[in-house]
């Protein structure tokens, strides 16, 4: 499987070999999807709540007399049927977390590596560094190199310079290698990976590296 690489100036240089085992194998659709659902489970707070009758503060008194008004025989304003009382089968605190063995995440992570290898949406870059923040040349160099489709930047470790020239880019987003997640992958046309950062993705999900890490999304 081969990939492009390019300067920061946009100009195809050469491609590179990727490695099978993490860009080659067949994507497993199955566990991209549960992946993906984990991710976007995990992320919600889980913090709605409203009140039952009993949690409501108002008073229980019996607020008209049992006979002889007509209506029906209520003995608190609390209920659901009043306004101002209590809600039935409201929404209430809980965890929407999901778990997922090790394995099957950087599974699911290859999975998506793959599928982007096969269409061709991997961009390898030959040193991503700036001198100062410039988001000009970082948009030159997406619209070149990536003909202006959104894309995530993988970075190796952390680089002011060009995570602030990202920042302001609407359809481009900067991740740490060790934060790549099969949400992000599959949210962006393109995959922007310096060859520092291929190594460190390579390193964390080759299969000849011992399983572990706390960083898997």
């Amino acid at each position: 499987m081969q990939a492009p690489v390019f300067n920061l100036a946009g100009e195809q240089l050469r491609s590179v070999e990727l490695p099978e085992d993490v860009f080659g194998i067949e994507p497993h659709r199955g566990v991209m999807h549960q992946a993906l659902v984990r991710q976007l489970a995990n992320a919600r707070q889980g913090t709605h709540k409203v009140k039952t009758r009993s949690e409501i503060n108002r008073t229980h008194k019996k607020w008209y007399k049992q006979k002889g008004t007509g209506r029906a025989r209520h003995g608190a304003r609390t209920a659901n049927l009043f306004v101002g009382g209590g809600i039935a089968h409201g929404p209430k605190l809980r965890t929407y977390r999901k778990s997922m063995p090790l394995k099957m995440r950087r599974l699911a992570l290859r999975s998506a590596l793959s599928a982007k290898a096969a269409e061709g949406s991997i961009i390898l870059v030959d040193g991503l560094r700036l001198d100062a923040p410039k988001t000009q040349t970082v948009r030159r160099f997406i619209d070149q190199a990536c003909n202006g489709a959104s894309a995530l930047v993988l970075l190796a470790t952390a680089d002011t310079n060009v995570e602030r020239s990202i920042r302001n880019l609407t359809d481009v987003r900067y991740l740490r290698a060790g934060y790549l997640n099969v949400r992000d992958l599959l949210g962006y046309e393109r995959l922007v990976l310096p060859l520092d950062a291929l190594d460190a993705v390579v390193a964390h999900l080759g299969r000849g590296d011992a399983e572990g890490g706390k960083n898997d999304a």
